[in-house]
């Protein structure tokens, strides 16, 4: 039998998560190519469902091309799930999310569900959070002084680049990626730059990380509880 593919993984867990979704209610949806299966797949339960709410315009346009109701999260007063991929997860659910650079929107949805479910392949699954460069949204005009700053974590602040300029976010922001870093204490490493002067938001989810992981293993769908 062959091996499974990255795409035939991630589409797994996509399936996988529809389980969690509650009918006749709200789901909160993330951005990224793990969350596009998602969408792909809770498309076909679109009847079931009142709508979703959008962590990015692109996501928000997926959804609509499937004729599912999308929500301004200011309508909504609660989700019992937020389903969104994850560039890395340790654990203990703590993960770093951004590689899609809806970081700042992701934490906003996430923060108004009952539930985060984490999907991935299993390849996200580490021991210590850090060989994905760790994202930050930043104000564009603080980019310097806050690249500054960062650098002395240890790691090496990147402005990240799309088509030969600097990435600009839903938000109207830049991002600096941190490369180098081993981030031994999520939570702290968090906070730390979360209080930063010109941040917006930070790529890691520790203080409020997943509640449930489904990781995409050659074997079927593991699921970690945190």
């Amino acid at each position: 039998m062959a091996a499974m593919t990255q795409d035939e993984l991630k589409q797994a867990v996509a399936r996988e998560a529809i389980k969690y979704v509650v009918e006749r209610d709200i789901v909160g949806v993330g951005t990224g190519s793990t969350a596009n299966f998602f969408i792909d797949e809770l498309a076909k339960i679109k009847h079931l469902i009142k709508g979703a709410v959008a962590s990015s315009e692109a996501t928000a346009a997926r959804l609509r091309s499937h004729d599912i109701e999308v929500f301004d999260l200011n309508q909504v007063l609660s989700m019992p799930v937020y389903i969104d991929g994850a560039d890395e997860v340790n654990a203990q659910g703590a993960m770093i999310k951004g590689g899609g650079a809806a970081l700042t929107r992701e934490k906003i949805v996430a923060s108004v569900a009952d539930k985060f479910i984490c999907i991935a392949d299993g390849s996200k699954l580490v021991n210590v959070l850090g060989k994905f460069p760790l994202p930050v949204e930043v104000i564009p005009m603080a980019q310097a002084v806050v690249a500054r700053k960062l650098a002395k974590l240890g790691g090496e602040p990147r402005l990240r680049f799309k088509d030969g300029i600097p990435l600009i976010t839903d938000n109207g922001c830049v991002i600096i990626d941190m490369y180098g870093l081993k981030i031994v204490d999520p939570v702290a490493m968090e906070a730390h730059i979360n209080q930063i002067i010109g941040v917006v938001s930070v790529g890691l989810f520790a203080k409020q990380g997943a509640n449930v992981c489904l990781l995409g293993m050659p074997d079927g769908v593991k699921t970690l509880t945190f």
